[in-house]
């Protein structure tokens, strides 16, 4: 589902032309922000490695002294997935684990995770292309030919930028959650960047948004069906204006699940769930409240679009 993240902001895009621009490299999945997946544009990925992994490996260092991976462990299962990579391109993560173990460095209890994780980070590895239908990894440096580096202010005001600029209005505290910087570097970055921001004091939170934002009269509706842990939702500490709180745990679960959400004028009114058959998706609804006169149509209309994305027949359902 993270693949219609991308198709649901590019109307005309299909799940095999994503999957064409990650095989190529024009996009990588990979660690990079916050310690977790994120789909990074290829022209991207060395400024922003470059700017955010140091803090996420500081937040991981307790763990993996844990775990024992110390510095010369982790120097070593870096020398062995280098080496593994430049014979065969790219390898599953099966493969490069048997690798691993084979140069007597330990995997399990997710040490494997952390090492791949700390190879990304490093800029040593990133995501290669889909071999059998499985997730592979590849040299970084055979990806994507290093960049000229961006200046420090220069990629901290760049990732101000572009977060306010495409998920503003937005508080200086949900930039620290989205871009895992430090709150210093944090404020420093939209300090770069405010005067080209609008801002907004609501209730003693600062909103910053593109002066460019226009909001739409509540006469035209936009729906949406959005995937779990999408943008919209995940990427503000609070997240209130768009999920109350009434119906936060019936769209986040109690250990941090994130569903699939209904988007109804940039209100979250529900969930949704896809099996995908053969021929057909079937796309089951599940409104928190009974949707206003003529939402359903339109609701029914954005499940069309993501069987566009997959190339399937729609069959739309209704749990009530």
């Amino acid at each position: 589902m993270a693949k219609w993240a991308i198709g649901v902001r590019l109307p005309h895009a299909t799940e095999l032309e994503i999957n064409a621009a990650l095989n190529k490299g024009d996009i990588l999945r990979t660690h990079v922000l916050r310690p977790t997946w994120h789909f990074v544009a290829a022209d991207d990925i060395h400024w922003m490695l470059e700017l955010t992994a140091p803090h996420i490996k500081a937040g991981l260092r307790s763990r993996h002294k844990q775990l024992g991976l110390s510095g010369d462990v982790v120097a070593k299962s870096a020398r062995v997935i280098e080496a593994a990579l430049k014979d065969a391109q790219s390898l599953t993560r099966e493969a490069l684990i048997a690798q691993l173990n084979q140069a007597q460095i330990a995997t399990d209890e997710n040490r494997a995770s952390h090492l791949f994780m700390l190879a990304e980070l490093d800029g040593i590895i990133c995501s290669g292309p889909m071999k059998n239908g499985k997730q592979t990894y590849a040299l970084l440096a055979e990806r994507v030919p290093q960049a000229t580096p961006l200046p420090r202010d220069e990629a901290l005001a760049k990732l101000a930028r572009t977060y306010f600029r495409s998920h503003g209005p937005a508080t200086v505290q949900d930039f620290i959650w989205w871009s895992g910087l430090s709150a210093g570097d944090a404020r420093s970055a939209l300090e770069l960047v405010q005067a080209e921001l609008d801002s907004e004091t609501i209730e003693s939170h600062t909103y910053w948004f593109a002066d460019s934002l226009s909001l739409r009269g509540r006469e035209i509706e936009s729906t949406h069906l959005l995937p779990a842990y999408d943008e919209f939702v995940i990427s503000y500490r609070d997240r209130s204006a768009a999920l109350p709180h009434e119906n936060h745990k019936r769209a986040v679960s109690s250990n941090g699940v994130f569903w699939p959400t209904i988007a109804i004028d940039a209100q979250v009114e529900g969930v949704w769930k896809r099996t995908i058959r053969t021929k057909k998706v079937e796309i089951e609804l599940d409104f928190f409240h009974p949707p206003r006169s003529g939402v359903e149509d339109l609701i029914e209309q954005s499940a069309l679009r993501y069987g566009r994305f997959v190339q399937k027949e729609v069959e739309v359902k209704y749990r009530h």
